[in-house]
């Protein structure tokens, strides 16, 4: 079969190759059942070595299959292809069907062109949120570099590869760090290179590294070999971004140095933590600078005392303080009785009434005439400062939502029973912002919706967020070993984790004893959904016995003895002086048991003639 028409699981049909990495080769595929586009990534057969890798890798490949997360690639299913190499051996490769995404890989990105510091952040944000969600899922990267984020067509970022980073860390026969297997020395963290345990913290240094390289064009350490480079991240100090890139602020060279201390516990805790200082970063990039002078002359101008009004500037003491008191305690003027027709709170978006000033009696001001008008300037202030926070927050923070009553609200369609695909690109369109979450079920279909939150009919505001429960399929279980059991003892194996005994045939079989079962389908080690039902072959206590007459004594023997038969063979001739010919001159004649079913371990005698 072409190599555009391999098919895995009788169900994955596979396309061109699209990418090659150190753990595996990445290919194009079609999920024949679902129809959709697929990626398919093939592990390595060297990583496999380890027999403990095959039972590490599907536990974190199922686990990451639960993540489901707009930041993270989906992974649809895993399993083993099974092949046979050039010298007739049985291969068993392990391999991920995932979400096929569009566009490019940020390794590739960045070797393509550099990139701008908004954009750096912005990949950055991307990778750390999807961190913040693998984290509380108690899932830890332990690879994170720009080969294992992709950035779509439309700019959004989604990491992957948490399953493999996983089970080849824990895997006893990768250990080597400086094979590149347990993760890229590049991206190494310090407690990384030194064979310690990992946390969480170390994904949030190996973001560090990246965030390093996409803004100063290079990675914060380079040497000849993997093993310099993973020295320098334990011993060396870096040099701050800003070296390379001098448009990098002062407010990034800080989050990304803090992100990169060598002790974890001097690190940002979380991803989340991370994110903020970085997202805080970009709006204030050089927070520890004297403020700017805050000149009032343009907002008084107009007001009493105008004139002698002097720019406020920023110290210990509120510039709201000292503005308030300077308007307090000036002396009163003595003009014509007029209105003021300037007032300072129109200027910063608080109405208060014009104050009239009568200036033909100078005017007193008492205790409580100064309490009263500190009271207003608090006021005043104290909404300007609660709006200013406000705007900052939703900057920060874009995805703050404040759900007011509202005439366009919109209506969640009812999407249960449709493909994710379908129901997913109605709701978009509507203008909701879809989260989706996939669930076992042994009574829904893969892939088709089960429900939404909020529910259908729900009215709410243009992109609210709407989570959309669809299933997974039904949970899958591991087929039990099986081999050499009872048909009772079978099924009490297979009914003690889900499964059904289906259809039972008998075959023959050189050294299974009667009753005893062959072969499984499917085969012992491979996954099924859970209710599923499998099939026995079972022995029938018999061999088949091949015919072996016309070939030479020697010819013969091998076949009836041999693992797939098991006879015991006996020479019997007519002849005179045959017992003096060698084997090959011996041809059989007959056989005492005719080829077909025969009882195992039976006793064949092979009748010969003598060629010479």
């Amino acid at each position: 079969m072409s190599e555009e028409k391999r098919m895995i699981a009788d169900r994955y049909e596979v396309g061109a190759l699209i990418g090659r990495g150190g753990m595996a080769d990445v290919y194009e595929g079609t999920d024949t059942r679902l129809g959709r586009k697929i990626a398919i990534k093939i592990l390595k057969a060297d990583l496999v070595a380890d027999p403990s890798f095959e039972v590490k890798f599907r536990q974190e490949a199922q686990n990451s299959a639960r993540m489901t997360h707009p930041t993270i690639v989906r992974v649809y299913d895993t399993g083993e292809e099974q092949s046979v190499d050039a010298n007739g051996n049985q291969r068993r490769t392990p391999y991920i069907v995932m979400e096929f995404v569009h566009g490019t890989v940020l390794r590739d990105l960045m070797h393509a062109r550099r990139l701008s510091i908004p954009e750096a952040i912005g990949f950055a944000e991307g990778i750390l949120t999807a961190l913040e969600f693998s984290h509380r899922a108690g899932i830890i990267h332990r690879d994170i570099k720009s080969a294992n984020v992709m950035i779509t067509d439309g700019g959004v970022v989604k990491v992957m590869d948490f399953g493999i980073a996983r089970a080849m860390s824990d895997s006893s026969a990768t250990q080597s760090h400086t094979s590149g297997i347990v993760g890229t020395a590049q991206y190494f963290s310090p407690e990384q290179a030194r064979g310690e345990s990992v946390d969480a913290r170390t994904d949030l240094y190996s973001t560090g590294v990246l965030l390093y390289e996409m803004l100063a064009g290079r990675p914060p350490f380079v040497g000849e070999t993997a093993v310099s480079v993973a020295y320098q991240h334990v011993s060396e100090l870096v040099t701050k971004p800003s070296t390379y890139n001098p448009e990098i602020s002062p407010a990034l060279d800080e989050v990304v140095m803090h992100s990169l201390a060598k002790d974890r516990n001097d690190r940002y805790q979380s991803a989340e933590q991370y994110r903020e200082h970085l997202l805080a970063a970009a709006l204030n990039p050089n927070p520890n600078a004297p403020a700017e002078p805050v000149a009032f002359t343009d907002v008084l101008e107009g007001a009493p005392d105008a004139a002698e009004t002097t720019i406020i500037e920023s110290t210990e003491t509120s510039a709201f303080d000292e503005l308030l008191g300077g308007l307090i305690e000036s002396p009163a003027t003595e003009p014509t009785k007029e209105t003021t027709n300037t007032n300072p709170f129109t200027t910063l978006g608080v109405e208060f009434e014009p104050e009239v000033v009568d200036t033909s009696v100078k005017v007193e001001r008492t205790d409580k005439a100064k309490k009263m008008a500190g009271l207003a300037w608090g006021v005043g202030s104290g909404l300007v400062v609660f709006v200013v926070g406000i705007l900052v927050f939703v900057l920060a923070f874009g995805n703050f939502n404040v759900n007011l009553p509202t005439n366009d609200n919109i209506s969640v369609v009812d999407v249960t029973g449709q493909t994710f695909e379908d129901g997913a690109a109605k709701l978009t369109e509507l203008g909701l912002s879809v989260l989706e979450k996939g669930v076992p079920s042994d009574t829904v279909p893969a892939d088709t919706i089960i429900s939404t939150d909020p529910p259908a009919g729900a009215s709410v505001p243009k992109n609210t967020e709407i989570t959309v429960t669809y299933s997974t399929g039904a949970a899958e279980v591991a087929i039990p070993s099986l081999l050499g059991k009872s048909e009772q003892e079978a099924e009490d194996a297979l009914i003690a984790v889900g499964l059904v005994l289906g259809t039972i045939t008998q075959s023959t079989s050189p050294t299974a004893p009667l009753g005893k079962v062959i072969q499984s389908s499917p085969e012992t080690g491979t996954y099924t959904a859970s209710g599923s039902t499998v099939d026995l072959i079972i022995s029938n206590g018999k061999v088949e016995v091949p015919d072996v007459t016309s070939m030479n004594v020697n010819q013969a023997s091998t076949q009836l003895t041999g693992a797939g038969v098991g006879l015991k063979v006996q020479i019997g001739t007519t002849e005179v002086g045959c017992a003096n010919v060698p084997p090959q001159g011996q041809t059989v004649l007959s056989q005492s048991i005719a080829p077909g079913p025969a009882k195992q371990r039976s006793t064949i005698t092979l009748f010969v003639a003598c060629n010479g």
